[in-house]
């Protein structure tokens, strides 16, 4: 690991409406926009784009969408215009080659799962970004290889913020403030804090394996908000240290884990 390797980051990104609100979550999200060093960049991997093959935003000025419903007006308001960069996308579909890497111009750009985040880091919507999109057609060791492909950049002054929940489950949801996470949330919560260290072959990471833990079924019903996970830890060199900005279950089977290379 170089000094100058970028941090990555796994934000569990939780209700859209941390938007709007000042809570222990949106305030960690800040502070590591204050103080984690200043990326030339910022590469996206949300939750939210989940596709038929890989794609990425290669827009000079991608749009802010509002991919979700029945929120307040203010929510709806809410604009992030940060600059794409269709140098950065190229350099992501060289990178990422064989993979064919489809170059959006226009039907994407930001959703909440990446601006509900970095609207907190970075309101100042400064830094060029684009969004990777998440194959859903492709098993777990596929995203976990993009991710150690996705690794070069961050020696060149690029962030990668990946942003989902390690359990999530909103037909279960529970809207009272206080109530209990359920028992198979905690421990799946725990198992994915418990091997963040694994090393070895991609093909036997407990975490990429992650449907052989007994409450993965009821913690992720599908995929998409567990994925984004694998490209962060694709990118972990086994030395650089590993911590959690947040922890903590919200209405019983929403997890916040957050998790930090570097």
């Amino acid at each position: 690991m170089t000094t100058s390797r970028m941090p990555a980051l796994f934000l569990g990104h939780g209700s859209p409406m941390n938007v709007l609100e000042d809570n222990i979550y949106t305030r960690a999200w800040e502070a590591l926009g204050k103080t984690l060093p200043r990326p030339k960049a910022i590469l996206a991997v949300s939750a939210h784009w989940y596709t038929r093959g890989t794609a990425v935003t290669a827009m000079e000025h991608p749009r802010t969408i509002h991919d979700f419903g029945a929120f307040p007006q203010a929510l709806f308001d809410v604009r992030y215009p940060a600059p794409g960069s269709p140098a950065l996308a190229e350099r992501i579909q060289a990178l990422l080659s064989p993979v064919a890497v489809q170059a959006d111009t226009g039907e994407w750009g930001f959703d909440h799962g990446s601006w509900g985040v970095l609207t907190k880091m970075y309101p100042d919507a400064d830094i060029p970004m684009v969004q990777l999109s998440i194959d859903g057609t492709q098993p777990a060791e596929y995203h976990y290889q993009l991710g150690q492909k996705l690794t070069a950049l961050r020696d060149e002054g690029v962030m990668i913020v990946a942003s989902g929940n390690v359990v999530h489950n909103l037909r279960m949801v529970k809207w009272e403030g206080d109530a209990e996470a359920y028992p198979w949330a905690n421990s799946f919560s725990q198992f994915v804090v418990d091997n963040l260290h694994w090393k070895g072959d991609a093909k036997d990471h407990p975490l990429v394996n992650f449907m052989q833990h007994e409450g993965a079924a009821l913690s992720n019903p599908t995929p998409e908000h567990y994925l984004p996970l694998l490209y962060l830890l694709g990118s972990w060199d086994g030395v650089e240290p590993i911590t959690l900005p947040t922890q903590g279950i919200v209405m019983s089977s929403l997890s916040m884990l957050s998790v930090q290379l570097g």
